[in-house]
This record gives structure tokens, sequence and C-alpha cells, in this order.
């Protein structure tokens, strides 16, 4: 009997563990953004990006946990990201679909732009504008970044790693 009772508090404890490691993963560590302010980078010079109708998440346990969904009046020209790749995000931010984005960006649907380079070391803000003003953004590692993380030091051109 004993040992019954020992297998079922296990099972529960299991459950509870699983269920809670899910939602930490999901909700938890995600935070709701009213604003963000956007840029866009043009012959390396950045600039601001008027948007509207703005959704973003973020999270602090994380920089590349950045999304947003937006919209511009005007849909701008800027210098193209050389390797967008958008992380999948919670199913519950519903209007950030990263296969359906990724899609778009293989078949030229829209085109990926340098947002802010290095937002934080490492980290490149990225853009992706479509023609009909609809836009998504995201953090993902630059090449800078890339190495750094990896324990090597970072490739020419890249900024001095902060100390």
């Amino acid at each position: 009997m004993t040992g019954r009772i020992a297998v079922v508090l296990i099972l529960v404890a299991a459950a509870i563990g699983g269920v809670a490691m899910w939602w930490l993963q999901l909700y938890a560590f995600y935070d709701r953004l009213d604003s963000a302010d956007l840029t866009i980078t043009e012959g390396g010079t950045e600039r601001p990006l008027a948007t509207t109708q703005i959704e973003a998440i973020t999270s602090e346990s994380s920089p590349i946990r950045f999304r947003a969904c937006f919209t511009v009046d005007e849909v701008p020209t800027g210098d193209p990201h050389p390797n967008p790749t958008p992380l999948v995000t919670p199913g519950w931010f519903d209007c950030f679909d990263t296969s359906e984005i990724v899609a778009d960006i293989e078949r030229g649907a829209v085109t990926a732009l340098i947002g802010t380079r290095n937002i934080e070391y490492g980290i490149d803000r990225v853009l992706a504008i479509y023609p009909d003003g609809r836009g998504v953004a995201w953090h993902q590692i630059n090449e800078c970044g890339r190495e750094l993380f990896e324990g090597k030091p970072p490739p020419d051109g890249c900024p001095p790693p902060p100390d």
C-alpha cells in the first residue's frame, strides 16, 4: 500500500512540476509592452520609425525574447539584414507567426531590414515590413555575439565587447 502512495505522490509532483515549467516558459517571463521605440538603419545611420498599433512582448530573462507587431503609414527603405531568422514566440502572442514570416522572407514577399545593430552587445533588432504596412520585429544574435557567446574573440569589425 505504501508503494502505491509513493507512486501516486511522485506522479502528482511530476504533473505539478510539468505544468509549472510549461507556465513559466510560456507566460511568467514575458511582459507586454504598451510601446516600443523602433528604428531603422539605412546607410549605417539609424532613424526613428513612426509606427502605429504596436503590440510587443519582451523579457528581462533574455535579450532575444523581444517580439513586436506594428503598422506603418509609409513603408521605409533600409539596410537589408544578411541572415534574418525570427525565433518562435509563445502561441498566445498570435500576431507574430514565425513560420509565416520565415516563408514570406524566403519567397521574397517581405524583406528583413536592420532595425538597430547591437541593441545589446551581440544582439540586433530586425524588422520585416510588408508592402501593405504591416510589420514585425524581433531580436536575434549577430555575428559579434555568436563568436563571443561561444567563448571566441569577436570577429574584425565588431565593437569591443563589454567588460
